[in-house]
C-alpha cells in the first residue's frame, strides 16, 4: 500500500495528544470518586468499571482510522481479465457459398464474427485468415476492431478448400513468422502458408514444434464446412498446433445432407464433412460445433473462452479507509449509549 499525500500522516500526532488528556481525566475522576466513596457517597461497580474504557478506546481509534484515510491511501489489486490472441480463419472456398446455411454459409459466418469482435474486451488481438487452396493473413493480430471487420467484409468464396494449409496460415499470424512443417526427405518440400502443397510418397511427416514457440491463451476460430480437398495434412498441422498450446474450435458449417452450389454454370454437390474437424478439435483440446444458423454461431462464439490472468492495478481505498472509520465512530457511540445514556 501506498500513500498520495504521505504528510497528512502528521494529524496521527493528535492521537498521543488525545490519549494523554484521557489518561489525565481518569486521574482526576479516580480522585474524585475516591473522595466521595469515602464520604459514602457512591458504590463501586466492577463489572461496569472495566467495560467503561471501550467506548472511548473505539472513538479514539475511528478518529486514528479517519486521519488515515487523510493520506489517501493506494493498494495494489489483482484484477482477473481475459488476454489472449483468437485468430478467425474463414474458408473462403467455392462451396461456403452454398445456402443451406441463410443467406449463405460464408455470409453467416461473417455476420456472427461482427458479434463476436464487438464482445472481445480491449486486452484480446484478433486476426483474419482466409483459405481456400492457400491460406492468406487477411489481418494481423490487432485489438483494433474497425480494422478486424474491415478485413472479414472483405472475403469473397472461390476456389479449392485446403484446412492444413488456413491452420498453418492461422498459427503463422500467432506466431508473427511463417511457420513450416518439414517432411521427411523423399516426400517433397516443406509445406508453407500459401504454397501449393507438394505430393509425394515415402516416408511420414515429422513437426518440428520448435519453429513455432508455445502460444497459450491463443485460440483458432475455423469456419468450414470440412471438404478438404487437398494440400497440406490439416492432421499434421493440428499435431503442431497441440504442441504450441493453440487451441483450435472447428465450427461446421452446412448440414451433412448436403446441398448443390453452382459455379460457372456447374452443379457441385457439397457437404458437412464432421469427422475431419473433430479430429481437430480433438487434437488441440479445442471442441467442435455444428451451426446451422447465424443464431447458433454467435452461440459457438460465446462458449470460446480464453486464459484468465491476473494483473495488478493500483486503487485508491480512501472511502473503504473511512467506511471503516465510521463503523468504528458508530460501535464507539453504541457502547457509550448502553453504558451510560449519552455518546460522550
Amino acid at each position: 500500500m501506498t500513500l498520495t499525500w504521505p504528510w497528512a500522516l502528521l494529524s496521527l500526532l493528535a492521537i498521543p495528544v488525545l490519549v494523554a488528556a484521557y489518561r489525565r481525566l481518569l486521574v482526576r475522576q479516580s480522585g474524585r470518586r475516591a473522595q466521595l466513596a469515602a464520604e459514602g457517597l457512591v458504590l463501586a461497580r466492577p463489572g461496569r468499571e472495566r467495560l467503561r474504557h471501550l467506548a472511548p478506546a473505539l472513538l479514539i481509534a475511528a478518529l486514528a482510522v479517519m486521519l488515515l484515510a487523510l493520506t489517501r491511501p493506494v493498494a495494489a489489486v489483482a484484477e482477473p481479465h481475459r488476454q489472449g490472441t483468437v485468430i478467425l480463419a474463414f474458408d473462403v472456398s467455392t462451396s461456403m457459398a452454398a445456402t443451406d446455411v441463410t443467406p449463405s454459409r460464408l455470409e453467416s459466418a461473417k455476420a456472427a464474427a461482427k458479434g463476436f469482435v464487438d464482445k472481445q474486451p480491449p486486452a484480446i488481438k484478433i486476426g483474419v485468415v482466409a483459405f481456400g487452396g492457400t491460406g492468406l493473413v487477411a489481418q494481423q493480430p490487432t485489438t483494433d476492431k474497425t480494422a478486424v471487420m474491415s478485413a472479414v467484409a472483405r472475403l469473397k468464396p472461390e476456389g479449392d478448400t485446403s484446412l492444413g494449409q488456413g491452420l498453418l496460415a492461422s498459427l503463422s499470424a500467432i506466431a508473427g513468422k511463417p511457420i513450416v512443417v518439414p517432411r521427411t526427405p523423399g516426400n517433397g518440400p516443406a509445406a508453407t502458408p500459401g504454397a501449393s502443397p507438394s505430393t509425394g510418397t515415402g516416408g511420414g511427416s515429422s513437426l518440428d514444434d520448435t519453429a513455432i514457440g508455445y502460444y497459450g491463451g491463443t485460440a483458432v476460430i475455423l469456419l468450414t464446412d470440412g471438404e478438404n480437398t487437398g494440400g497440406t495434412d490439416p492432421a499434421q498441422v493440428a499435431d503442431l498446433a497441440s504442441a504450441a498450446g493453440v487451441h483450435v474450435y472447428p465450427i461446421g458449417l452446412g448440414s451433412p445432407q448436403g446441398t448443390v452450389v453452382k459455379v460457372d454454370g456447374f452443379s457441385i454437390s457439397t457437404a458437412l464433412d464432421e469427422p475431419a474437424l473433430q479430429q481437430i478439435a480433438a487434437t488441440t483440446g479445442g471442441t467442435y460445433f455444428n451451426a446451422t444458423d447465424a443464431a447458433s454461431l454467435s452461440k459457438v462464439y460465446d462458449s470460446v473462452q480464453l486464459t484468465w490472468t491476473t494483473k495488478t492495478v493500483p486503487h485508491e481505498v480512501t472511502s473503504l479507509v473511512a467506511g471503516f472509520a465510521a463503523l468504528l465512530l458508530l460501535a464507539g457511540a453504541i457502547v457509550s449509549v448502553l453504558r451510560s445514556g449519552r455518546v460522550v
